[in-house]
């Protein structure tokens, strides 16, 4: 597990919100699991995190 940056859950927040319309606290994603995805830039982090637990993706404009 790799330690998170304090930047990137705010910016992984975003990336989700856009990708699913969610954040990490809406699927209660804790310490652990966002360390899970530190290693990956939020622009990966996010789809990586949809496609390993099957979100579907929000309608985007």
């Amino acid at each position: 597990m790799t330690k998170i940056h304090p930047a990137h859950p705010e910016a992984c927040d975003k990336k989700l919100l856009h990708l699913f319309a969610i954040d990490h606290s809406d699927v209660d994603m804790d310490d652990y699991l966002l360390g899970c995805y530190a290693d990956l830039p939020p622009r990966e982090s996010a789809p990586a995190f949809g496609s390993d637990y099957g979100l579907e993706r929000a309608n985007a404009p």
